[in-house]
């Protein structure tokens, strides 16, 4: 399993980013993962779930991102996105990409966002 998120950079308060995280894997196939998620770690702080997509395209998001963040699944093309709208400074932080499958982590390298006031 490889997974590389890309996407971020440097925007203003109440702008839009859209991260995308290309999955490589053979083993699950793609489409029996049971969970893709995103993860938030902001400088000095603890790496935390922000979103997640389940197998069956159920969706969960971290309260502080409810109504701003969007994931999505793309199983054609192996990749997954987080859309994220009125972005806030707090956002500031590395984003990682993760699949969680029969009890498993995988982690791939994250991208950084800040988000400027």
């Amino acid at each position: 399993v490889q997974l590389q998120a890309f996407g971020g950079g440097l925007v203003q308060a109440g702008e839009s980013l859209k991260l995308s995280c290309a999955a490589s894997i053979r083993t699950p196939n793609f489409v029996d993962v049971e969970w893709f998620r995103w993860f938030h770690q902001p400088p000095g702080q603890m790496r935390v779930n922000v979103a997640g997509i389940s197998s069956a395209y159920e969706t969960t998001y971290r309260d502080s991102v409810k109504g701003r963040f969007t994931i999505s699944r793309d199983n054609v093309n192996q990749m997954v996105y987080l859309q994220m709208n009125n972005l806030k400074s707090e956002d500031t932080g590395t984003y990682y990409c993760n699949i969680l499958h029969q009890g498993m982590n995988y982690w791939g390298v994250g991208t950084q966002v800040t988000v400027s006031s």
